[in-house]
């Protein structure tokens, strides 16, 4: 994956005011997003009544911020791709190539800008829905505009010389034209396009050109309407639960922008950190803290990473350990609330977001126990110096800290209490995180940072939700071609034992986890499996968990795991040594892993009995 998105490396140059506007513009939908749940819940506890409409508002203004987010990301160059095949090219050749990988992402851009303009028109056509007095397609409008964008930026970072962009105009014609008035039939094109695509995706194309590429493709392939692409991505960026995504997201960036880092690596030093063994299970209760507000292992390492090696080191452990140990525990507290792949998965899975936070929890704090006792264990002799618990200093942490503590209660709280919704929750969390670091903390100007904050935020979440609209598309074909159907009955003839399918199971997925960013594997992978699952009798929870935490280990494994391209570019170390420094840990973490797969009670003890489904 391309880490400079998560690295928050901005233009160098100075923003234009055209730039200035979409930044505004994000922060402005962002802010909105945030203050209209809250609303809801002020007014409905305290007069008994609401907001009109705001729910469908706020669905909408996912979809507008998540247009602009990716619009923002091509701008700045910082869309998530697969793009290490490049660093093992001669440098004479990285023009070419990029050349060729922008180009071609232009044009399966305006490919699915033209299959939006499809989309709104039958919409224009289907009726006179209407949000706030405006008829809905208006707003639809925001798909076509965002490709759109997404596509002429794409186009002007093919190249810095104007000539060669004129040329990658060119191209980005021909593979157009090709794609609307093929000259063969198009099911004879399938594969040697596909095979193009995989080649642009190994050059640096965007992970979403990938997915988005795919389904156009195969929909192209097979003489469907090349509008149901964004028919789907219109369909789950408006869910009702998905704005939770977006809302979460701007809490973790408002804890990693601010001094929450620093005040809880001082908490968690005072409190554990002052016995052998202490610093390592710091490292792992943060990790997971952090990790669980902030929805992946990204934010967690490029956020603690620099303050958590020192510790190590000081404490006596060696690199190659503390550097093993932050890259394995940056991805802790993926299974815990309120993490959003969590979310996620009980979206498209269908599944109660409640019970799979609780299905999650016990599986969650195993693998931190086994993260942390193999940090015990490998500081067993380099960790030569014990100190004392002093309470003055971890009384102080504390009262320091208290506010971030208590984020996760509020968050929870909300949830659980019954009081909020998913979204409202996740709202509650946004703002909660705001007054700690503006008004409280002040760790952050109201108007000189906040508004890098919710742009930044935005920008991330834009790129997530481009990857997940199209990877419904694709995942709609799948349906559409029967085969999830078709899987479900091939597992039922060859595979009787579910522990045989679980092994298998376990297998595909890191390979999964550590090939594909986690929120595409979701959305195309889940439907996929569920079907499956049933069939052999699997709890829908523990199939989830069983899912997550298989993502969870993909993180680390080689040779592109993320946190492995993330520890290496934050701590600057070679990847080889970062692939070596970690592998004990990835031997504890997959028995973790397997321990999850093998018994189901880790996950289903603390569901109630009218879960989902009981336990079997």
């Amino acid at each position: 994956m391309d880490i400079s998105l998560l690295e928050g490396q901005s233009t160098p140059r100075p923003a234009s005011f055209w730039q200035r506007t979409e930044n505004l513009l994000i922060v402005f939908a962002l802010a909105i997003m945030a203050a209209l749940p809250v609303t809801e819940i002020i007014l409905r506890a305290g007069w008994n009544t609401g907001l009109a409409g705001s729910s469908t508002i706020v669905q909408h203004l996912t979809l507008i911020v998540g247009m602009l987010g990716g619009a923002l990301a091509a701008r700045d160059g910082r869309l998530l791709s697969l793009s290490t095949a490049t660093a093992l090219l001669p440098a004479s050749w990285k023009g070419r190539t990029n050349w060729f990988s922008q180009s071609f992402s232009a044009a399966i851009s305006l490919l699915l800008c033209i299959a939006s303009v499809q989309f709104v028109l039958a919409e224009r056509e289907g009726g006179n829905v209407q949000l706030l007095g405006i008829p809905l397609w208006i707003i639809q409008t925001i798909l076509p505009l965002g490709f759109g964008a997404i596509s002429l930026r794409l186009i002007y970072r093919a190249s810095a010389r104007w000539s060669r962009r004129f040329y990658a105009i060119l191209f980005i014609a021909a593979v157009v034209a090709f794609g609307l008035w093929a000259p063969w039939p198009a099911s004879t094109l399938v594969w040697p396009t596909l095979a193009v695509l995989f080649v642009a995706t190994l050059l640096g194309a965007p992970v979403f050109v990938t997915l988005g590429g795919a389904g156009l493709i195969l929909f192209w392939g097979a003489d469907q309407p090349i509008a149901a692409l964004p028919v789907e991505h219109y369909r789950l960026v408006t869910n009702p639960a998905l704005p939770s995504i977006p809302l979460f997201t701007l809490a973790g960036y408002f804890m990693a922008e601010g001094g929450a880092s620093r005040r809880l690596v001082r908490l968690f030093q005072a409190l554990v950190g002052w016995f052998r063994g202490g610093p390592a299970i710091a490292t792992a209760l943060l990790c997971a803290f952090f990790t669980s507000l902030t929805g992946g292992s990204g934010v967690t390492i490029l956020a603690l990473g620099g303050l958590l090696m020192p510790v190590l080191i000081a404490a006596k452990y060696s690199e190659r350990d503390a550097l093993g140990l932050l890259t394995g525990a940056g991805s802790l507290g993926i299974l815990l609330p309120p993490c959003l792949p969590v979310i996620l998965y009980a979206i498209i899975a269908k599944v109660g977001i409640k019970e799979m936070f609780l299905g999650g929890l016990i599986p969650g704090l195993l693998l931190i126990a086994m993260t942390a006792a193999w940090g015990i264990w490998a500081g067993r002799k380099t960790t030569t110096r014990e100190t004392h618990f002093d309470l003055t200093e971890a009384r102080a942490a504390i009262w320091s800290a208290k506010w971030e503590l208590l984020l996760p209660v509020v968050s929870l709280g909300a949830l659980f209490s019954g009081w909020a919704t998913p979204v409202e929750a996740a709202a509650v969390t946004a703002f909660y995180a705001f007054v700690i670091e503006v008004i409280i903390h002040r760790d952050l100007h109201i108007f000189r940072d906040c508004p890098r904050v919710l742009t930044e935020a935005g920008l991330l979440i834009g790129g997530i939700l481009l990857i997940l609209g199209v990877a419904l598309g694709l995942t709609n074909y799948f349906i559409d071609a029967q085969i999830p159907d078709a899987l479900a009955a091939w597992a039922a003839v060859h595979i009787k034992s579910r522990w045989l399918f679980l092994l298998g199971l376990n297998l595909v997925l890191l390979v999964v986890g550590g090939l594909i960013e986690i929120y595409a594997a979701i959305v195309v992978v889940v439907p996929l499996l569920v079907p499956i699952g049933v069939s052999l009798g699997l709890h829908p929870v523990h199939l989830g968990i069983i899912f997550l935490a298989n993502m969870e280990l993909g993180f680390l494994m080689p040779p592109v795991g993320l946190n492995l391209l993330l520890a290496s570019s934050r701590l600057k170390k070679p990847m080889g040594e970062t692939i070596r420094a970690v592998l004990p840990l990835l031997i504890v973490m997959l028995i973790g892993v397997l321990l999850i797969t093998y018994c189901p009670i880790l996950t289903t003890l603390l569901l109630p009995a009218s879960g989902p489904a009981a336990s079997r």
